[in-house]
């Protein structure tokens, strides 16, 4: 007969408590609490193209209302290609919510006088903030400037302070823009659109949260003091969200791969992936003291919702959200 030898389950204990007792000890990022309080939000919606997207549009807008947002934003295509969808989605956001709506608007195609114009609709609309932006050219074509146009976003913001007291907010880039010279001609330029008169940034997206406390270091540094609100897009699809990222220049790390390895056919898993990737990422930048946050729904709003009660918001009545 063989004789087996069993070896005690306590043999395996001093190589565990040697770990412990020599190890790193990482301390777990702070409950929420009073010291902690739940962050201020805000949310990005893009115009719908049919009705059936309206009516999904519409569903998110309503279930996120009840979170009470700091504001909402509209996006505006590119070439200003969305600009009657936007215009509408926004009046509509006035009448029938109590949502505060930014809308967005570029320089694309169009001279001074007619985004100024646009602008002034948006006034009359009831419309007090407006995400001003370059924006990008259509598809296949370098941008080059209106010739009666504004140039760049910081010539916009200038007009659009002369139009009307806007609330203006415009876009920064952690990991830089991908058209831009560098980093340091990047932050030049941010730093442009806030001395015309902008109120804030706003973030393209990012998934590493020390770059964006990098760029907040350099950007005091630089003498920048606006808010600079980051901006959060949870990934359900992750091969949708790496192709993007590619041409957007934010950089995807190998982690967040690994975690949505193995889900391709299993969109539920890659829900909640998502939805704990993103409150993690809240949750560390807000305990190193950051508190109002921008999300991408690319017109989803259970993923938001869910990630948003995780941060400890919490939705009013649907009666007084009506």
């Amino acid at each position: 007969m063989n004789q087996i030898t069993a070896h005690p389950p306590e043999a395996e204990a001093p190589a565990t408590l040697e770990r412990w007792l020599t190890g790193p000890r990482f301390a777990g990022l702070p409950a929420r609490s009073a010291s902690l309080p739940a962050p201020a939000l805000s949310f990005e919606f893009f115009p719908p193209k049919n009705d059936a997207l309206e009516a999904q549009l519409w569903t998110c807008i309503r279930r996120l209302e009840r979170l009470a947002p700091r504001f909402v934003s509209v996006t505006y295509g590119a070439g200003g290609s969305t600009q009657a969808r936007t215009h509408a989605t926004v009046s509509r956001i006035v009448k029938e919510t109590e949502l505060t709506p930014a809308a967005h608007l570029t320089c694309v195609g169009a001279s001074c006088g007619e985004v100024d114009e646009v602008a002034r609709q948006y006034w009359d609309a009831g419309v007090r903030h407006i995400v001003a932006l370059r924006g990008d050219a259509p598809p296949g074509q370098d941008y080059a400037p209106h010739s009666e146009g504004y140039a760049y976003a910081a010539d916009l913001v200038a007009g659009l302070r002369r139009v009307a007291d806007f609330e203006v907010s415009v876009a920064a880039y952690p990991e830089t823009h991908p058209t831009a010279l560098n980093a340091d001609h990047d932050l030049d330029n941010l730093k442009r659109k806030l001395d015309a008169g902008a109120t804030r940034a706003i973030t393209q997206y990012f998934f590493d949260g020390t770059i964006f406390l990098r760029f907040l270091d350099r950007a005091l540094a630089a003498g920048i003091t606006a808010p600079i609100v980051p901006g959060i897009m949870p990934v359900s699809n992750y091969a949708q969200a790496a192709k993007f990222s590619a041409m957007c220049g934010t950089s995807v790390p190998d982690w967040l791969g690994t975690m949505f390895e193995g889900t391709e056919d299993d969109p539920e898993t890659r829900r909640m992936i998502a939805a704990i990737v993103a409150a993690e990422q809240v949750r560390l930048l807000q305990a190193n003291g950051v508190d109002e946050f921008h999300f991408y729904t690319l017109n989803r709003a259970d993923l938001t919702y869910a990630i948003a009660h995780l941060l400890g918001v919490r939705a009013k009545p649907a009666d007084a959200a009506a």
